[in-house]
């Protein structure tokens, strides 16, 4: 058996690992998460998906290491969206604060099986048929121009079909009980209402993969490549959750960034059989946009707090 055939396996188990130490060894009482600690779990994400970047740079070359980084970047950028409309769902549910690590840990098991099941046919389907690859570029432009005129929408999680669906079973109790998600009733098991803002999470994550996925299959043809750049963004998701689900709309520029990100890669993958555009420059091309778009917004944050603080001056 080659090292080639323990790289799934062994990625697989290594993630296992990572998921069983969080859950059951550092978290394994409910309790908030300070944002001291939430920054320390970003820290420590970062700094393993950096030694399997640097891992992936010396035994897969620089293309597929610039792949990787590409990748885990674009899907960490998008997953900032995510994270408010989280904070939307937990605030909508009224979720205690000690139960929301577990949500996000449970949401984020579903999300990395639900892309193992998405990428690997979707990379074997981009290489057998070249109008899927141009069909998934075509969708990340759409997605690129959607997201840039959308304006600033607002979500209201109970008007989704699914919680319609699962408050009329009549099985979901009115209060939540701990962080158990299913609780028995006069001998009937009944969902808590944790366990309907599980799903509603789950079901967030779909939609958001719907632009995720095609843009790192378009950045690269390796499907575990792919994957591991998911997980890894993914991994960290909860933690970063903590730390910016209160300050998101401080980057007021980031959505333009990851429109402009999507619609670069969409026509990157559109044109793939007539123009060739390097692993390195694709990942230049992204960072610039994305740390572009971060910059000003704190740029443009510091000029209004300015523009306030004068004209509050002005008034006394």
């Amino acid at each position: 058996m080659t090292l080639h055939d323990w790289l799934w396996p062994g990625f697989l188990a290594f993630v296992g690992v990572i998921l069983f130490v969080d859950l059951f060894i550092l978290h394994n009482k409910d309790r908030v998460i300070s944002t001291g600690e939430a920054l320390r779990t970003v820290a420590g994400y970062f700094t393993l998906a950096m030694i399997f970047a640097a891992g992936v740079f010396y035994f897969a070359g620089a293309q597929r290491g610039a792949e990787f980084l590409t990748g885990y970047l674009i899907e960490q950028s998008l997953s900032l969206d995510n994270i408010f409309v989280i904070a939307l769902i937990f605030s909508y549910f009224k979720v205690p604060a000690e139960a929301q690590y577990r949500v996000l840990f449970y949401g984020i098991v579903g999300a990395i099986v639900m892309r193992l099941s998405l990428i690997v046919p979707g990379v074997k389907l981009v290489e057998e048929f070249q109008i899927i690859a141009m069909a998934l570029g075509a969708l990340l432009i759409f997605s690129g121009f959607k997201m840039m005129f959308s304006g600033e929408e607002t979500v209201d999680p109970g008007q989704s079909r699914i919680v319609k669906l699962l408050m009329r079973t009549g099985r979901v109790t009115t209060e939540y009980e701990g962080s158990r998600f299913l609780t028995r009733r006069n001998g009937l098991l009944y969902m808590t209402p944790l366990f309907v803002v599980l799903v509603t999470v789950e079901l967030t994550d779909l939609v958001f993969a719907v632009d995720s996925i095609p843009a790192v299959l378009a950045i690269s043809n390796d499907a575990f490549i792919v994957f591991s750049s998911n997980v890894f963004a993914v991994l960290g998701l909860r933690a970063l959750f903590f730390v910016l689900s209160g300050m998101l709309r401080s980057f007021r520029h980031l959505k333009v960034g990851l429109s402009l990100v999507l619609v670069f890669i969409g026509f990157k993958m559109l044109l793939s059989e007539y123009i060739h555009i390097p692993s390195l420059m694709a990942l230049a091309v992204t960072v610039m946009i994305i740390g572009g778009s971060v910059l000003i917004s704190i740029f443009d944050r510091r000029e209004v707090l300015d523009e306030k603080q004068s004209s509050e001056a002005a008034e006394r």
